[in-house]
């Protein structure tokens, strides 16, 4: 029997991972059954549980692509502050509703399942390292606590005007970590 490329695996894995991102998007983390991701895959379970031993692995797995997505951002930015204001933009953008919701699901995650809580304190941990050791982890912690607030008004605010938010948070984020970003506020004209 010929063997399968890393290749064929790889799409087969990304398969299951975005039908399954589409349920816990749509139901919830909780709500979703195996059966429901089957259905939206078109795979058979036997398939699925080959690559997964069930959600929790998913919604782990997801959760760690999306930090892993999220560092090389932060580092291609050059800028810790450049980064983390197009941090701050992208998760706003209109076409990031599914990361969202996926996101604030993960958040609360973190209180039921370790796995995921230490995903979360590496997110945190890798911010603070990009800024150095000059910036208090409380300032650190206080960027945070803005992104998952912009990440909940985002959910629910059609009206929000995110480039506003970023401005406000750029004056904060210099207060806060004693550094500018490269970026002037008047150069930024990127789309969400």
């Amino acid at each position: 029997m010929p063997r399968v490329s890393a290749e064929h695996l790889a799409n087969r894995r990304r398969q299951i991972l975005d039908a399954a991102a589409n349920c816990f998007a749509r139901n919830g983390f909780h709500r979703t059954s195996m059966q429901d991701i089957v259905r939206e895959s078109g795979l058979s379970a036997g398939l699925i549980y080959r690559y997964f031993t069930g959600k929790d692995d998913m919604i782990l797995a997801i959760v760690d692509e999306w930090h892993t997505t999220r560092a090389a951002g932060l580092e291609a930015a050059g800028d810790p502050l450049d980064g983390y204001l197009d941090l701050l933009r992208a998760i706003a953008a209109p076409e990031a509703d599914r990361q969202r919701k996926l996101s604030m699901q993960a958040w609360a995650e973190t209180v039921r399942e370790p796995r995921i809580r230490a995903l979360a304190r590496q997110g945190v941990d890798e911010q603070a390292a990009a800024f150095g050791a000059t910036v208090p982890d409380a300032a650190i912690r206080v960027l945070v606590a803005i992104y998952q607030g912009l990440l909940l008004q985002a959910a629910w605010d059609d009206e929000l005007d995110v480039e506003a938010f970023v401005a406000a948070v750029r004056s904060t984020a210099v207060t806060l970590t004693g550094r500018a970003p490269r970026t002037e506020a008047s150069d930024v004209t990127k789309e969400p």
